[in-house]
């Protein structure tokens, strides 16, 4: 038989032959990648105004809440510490202590006027007063000196002590200057005091000390005492006497704190 009347069977199941490439080359055994995507540009914002930026998710923060509290509970204690001592102050109401000089005298005064050497032995009385009926004063760190002018002329320090309510007390200062030099003007103008008539020489004296109020359990924090006696009169009988005393009452102090 001719194979025109007897065509051959087609089988089925096999993938058909690749076509050759256009270009002659070799066949692509995968599907061809996709044609790349037109690129995007967004639309610009109106009137010119950036973009939000991106957003990578909620940053981490730490519990502010707890922080808040804290703090408030903080500023809360403080405030109702501050109100419960400005009410004790406003009830005990401190007064300041009252100080004066009771007593002034100096010995061994001697003077040279050229060479501008002061020696002096000064004994001091100071009278302490405590006003306040509901709290006790600490004295601390005393410091009591004597000045011509602005000029010191001597100083000392003083044992702290302790003052009861509504209690007076006397100080006793001893400040001795031993071959001091002084200023030009220290020393022409206690010469022209020794030289007048009644021979009278005002001296200043200074106190400096820390201080506490108590009231039982009750104490308040240290604060800087400074005690002003100014224009003290110890008097010399003649422009050469070695020896003065104070010519007048007890001398009242001006008290700061």
């Amino acid at each position: 038989m001719s194979s025109a009347s007897n065509p051959k069977p087609v089988v089925t199941g096999y993938p058909a032959a690749a076509a050759p490439s256009p270009a002659g080359g070799a066949a692509y055994p995968y599907p061809a990648p996709p044609p790349h995507a037109a690129p995007y540009y967004p639309a610009p914002y109106p009137n010119g105004a950036a973009p939000p930026p991106a957003s990578y998710g909620a940053p981490f923060r730490p519990n502010t809440l707890f922080l808040r509290r804290l703090l408030a509970v903080a500023i809360a204690f403080f405030l109702l510490i501050g109100l419960v001592i400005l009410i004790l102050w406003l009830v005990l109401r401190p007064r300041l202590p009252v100080f004066a000089v009771s007593s002034a005298s100096v010995s061994a005064f001697n003077l040279s006027a050229p060479q501008q050497l002061l020696s002096s032995d000064f004994d001091l009385a100071l009278s302490v007063s405590n006003p306040n009926h509901k709290m006790g004063i600490y004295y601390d760190r005393l410091v009591a000196a004597v000045l011509y002018g602005s000029d010191t002329i001597a100083e000392t320090n003083l044992p702290p002590f302790y003052q009861g309510k509504g209690n007076a007390t006397t100080i006793r200062a001893r400040l001795v200057a031993a071959a001091e030099y002084v200023d030009a003007d220290v020393a022409k103008g206690i010469t022209a005091d020794r030289g007048r008539g009644d021979g009278t020489v005002n001296f200043y004296v200074r106190v400096l000390a820390l201080v506490r109020f108590r009231a039982r359990a009750w104490r308040t924090r240290w604060h800087v005492m400074r005690v002003y006696c100014d224009h003290v009169p110890v008097g010399f009988k003649n422009g050469t006497a070695t020896v003065g005393s104070l010519v007048a009452p007890p001398k009242q102090c001006q008290v700061n704190l």
